[in-house]
């Protein structure tokens, strides 16, 4: 999506005009509603079982069938305010959902940065119309196909770590594809950087967004998968504090970039976020190493004993 929008905006603008970019997008986002609304089945367990509990209910009329949700009397506006402020204290007291999260909102912020960049370089610096500066995004969106198609590697790859801690592994593995993945970034905005030059030919900026493309999803399966595995009863809530923090960060982040990109130059800025994006790749290391002494100490991270509990 990032990576085609601007590749079809270019286009799309310069022949119909930029309203139409928001009448696609609301064209678009309202089928995926409907198309997700009434085909894409429930996947949460407490859900699942309770529509389970309803129906046998139902059946045997005995109301012993109940479950853990059925037995919380607590009043709808606790409910929420427990649910509201969950993400929060996950964000500013887990020092895995807060790193995590700073490490895609980085990430995010870089990705909505490099929509302003494009045209900077492209059209400001070399002239170009907004429909030869998508095509520049093509290397991106390859970057992003090749990293899915490496998705059922990494798969494996997990399935030997699990049977390796006979099914039991470490949410810490969910770190690997992260760690050798993380440095395709810097490398990519490095590249960027020093082959913006007007007089430097169009494809050295061009296809620096490739390693970004790639190195993109890795990071984002990887972190997803490490909050969900860190934190499994409490998953939704750290995903949302996580979601938060990046929407923010990546919305404000493309308010200055054109005034950064103007002031430092086309190189030192992309430079800037290069050192940015690798002080970073230090994150996955840290918790792949430190993390599981960290969990332990937590309140909120997921246990054997807080399943069993559980049960």
């Amino acid at each position: 999506g990032p990576a085609i929008g601007p590749l079809v905006g270019g286009f799309t603008s310069d022949a119909l005009g930029w309203r139409w970019l928001y009448w696609l997008q609301l064209i678009l986002s309202g089928f995926c509603y409907v198309l997700i609304t009434f085909t894409v089945p429930e996947t949460y367990a407490p859900s699942i079982l309770a529509k389970r509990a309803r129906k046998m209910r139902k059946q045997t009329g005995d109301s012993k069938y109940v479950t853990e949700m059925d037995l919380d009397k607590r009043p709808l506006g606790e409910r929420l305010r427990v649910f509201l402020v969950r993400p929060f204290q996950l964000l500013f007291m887990e020092p895995i959902v807060l790193f995590i999260s700073i490490y895609m909102s980085v990430l995010y912020s870089l990705l909505y940065m490099f929509f302003i960049a494009y045209p900077v370089v492209y059209q400001e610096g070399k002239g170009w119309t907004a429909s030869s500066t998508g095509l520049m995004f093509i290397p991106l969106a390859v970057g992003v196909i090749m990293s899915a198609m490496c998705s059922p590697f990494v798969n494996r790859h997990y399935l030997q770590m699990v049977a390796k801690h006979d099914g039991k592994p470490p949410a810490e593995a969910r770190l690997v594809p992260m760690m050798w993945s993380c440095w395709f970034i810097p490398v990519g905005l490095f590249t960027y950087a020093w082959t913006s030059y007007p007089t430097i030919h169009w494809a050295g900026p061009c296809f620096a967004g490739w390693p970004v493309g790639f190195g993109f999803i890795f990071l984002y399966n990887s972190a997803n998968n490490y909050l969900v595995d860190s934190y499994q009863h409490q998953a939704a809530s750290a995903l949302a504090a996580k979601t938060f923090l990046r929407s923010f960060c990546g919305a404000g982040a493309v308010l200055f970039t054109l005034q950064m990109y103007r002031t430092l130059n086309y190189q030192w800025a992309s430079t800037l976020l290069g050192f940015i994006a690798l002080a970073c790749c230090l994150i996955p290391y840290v918790f792949y190493y430190k993390g599981a002494a960290i969990r332990k100490r937590s309140h909120y991270a997921f246990t054997d004993s807080a399943k069993e509990g559980k049960c």
